[in-house]
């Protein structure tokens, strides 16, 4: 037996519940809506009664979030984001013939796929690309996703797992921070600060260990949560990086960053690709796939 539709709440009452949730005050959820209190409270009680639930509770004149209104809250925004990432995908391939929607790590979207992605386009001409990062996997079917770039075991429910290229890690510097430190060679880097990235925390004494480079402070250092953090902090002569050699091409190529060692670690995780079972045949995803197999190993352009 299905519910009817007629008793799910609209997109509009969502919206109000949670500017009101969000500003704790519904006057002020009333002038960014441009409509009145009234208008808002009759929402916020509506909605109580159609979910049976108490959201809001008053207490000393102040507005606050019940137990219930809080967990609501959580799921009221990932609707409304939904609805708005949907609207906004249809408006912007509105004069395209085809979409494709491609989920990916944020650095990797940003460092090396981003600017690559005017010669896919430009064989492409009428397709119109979403691109969006991710952290963790997530369902392909329920974000909309056409493919996604991931790092890690090839293992995604629902979808198949191709092979892109495996992680090399270099340690790089900012040329400035070799000089003023005298970091010459790998035998240096015990004495150097370290940069660390959360996801990879045992890199560094990694590679010490592959180069047979005693440290017994393989773990010192700053730590960042992203490898485009890691970067920009090599950048700016925070201390030295292990890189991914495919991350840092432009750096390089511009001088800004500098291989201490040509000496390599590489991870035992791998990038790979997600497809969903249901859009392996659909022609922009196979198109792309090819594409980017095409260009895994080679630099990008900076010439345009």
């Amino acid at each position: 037996m299905h519910t009817s539709r007629r008793n799910f709440p609209s997109i509009n009452t969502l919206s109000a519940f949670e500017c009101a949730a969000r500003h704790l005050n519904f006057t002020r959820a009333a002038e960014e809506m441009n409509l009145t209190q009234s208008a808002i409270s009759r929402q916020i009680r509506d909605l109580e009664l159609q979910l049976g639930v108490t959201l809001f509770e008053r207490i000393r004149k102040r507005v606050v979030l019940t137990e219930a209104g809080a967990r609501f809250l959580v799921d009221a925004k990932y609707l409304i984001e939904q609805t708005e990432g949907l609207v906004y995908r249809t408006m912007a391939s509105a004069k395209a013939d085809a979409t494709l929607s491609v989920a990916t790590l944020p650095t990797f979207g940003s460092h090396w796929l981003a600017p690559r992605l005017p010669q896919f386009l430009q064989n492409n001409p009428k397709l119109a690309v979403n691109l969006e990062s991710r952290w963790s996997p997530f369902s392909l079917q329920e974000q909309f996703f056409d493919v996604a770039i991931h790092f890690g075991r090839p293992i995604w429910a629902g979808a198949s797992c191709q092979p892109l290229c495996d992680e090399f890690m270099l340690p790089v510097a900012a040329p400035a921070l070799m000089a003023d430190m005298n970091v010459n060679s790998a035998n240096d880097l015990p004495n150097v600060p370290l940069l660390h990235l959360q996801s990879r925390p045992t890199a560094w004494r990694d590679w010490f260990e592959q180069q047979h480079i005693e440290n017994d402070e393989p773990f010192r250092g700053h730590r960042f949560d992203q490898f485009s953090m890691v970067i920009e902090a090599c950048v700016a002569g925070l201390g030295v990086g292990l890189l991914p050699q495919y991350l840092i091409e432009t750096q390089i190529e511009l001088g800004r960053l500098a291989v201490v060692d040509p000496r390599a670690l590489q991870t035992e995780d791998a990038y790979f690709l997600a497809i969903p079972d249901d859009k392996a045949e659909k022609a922009g995803v196979v198109e792309f796939t090819k594409w980017i197999r095409s260009q895994i190993s080679q630099p990008v352009d900076e010439t345009g």
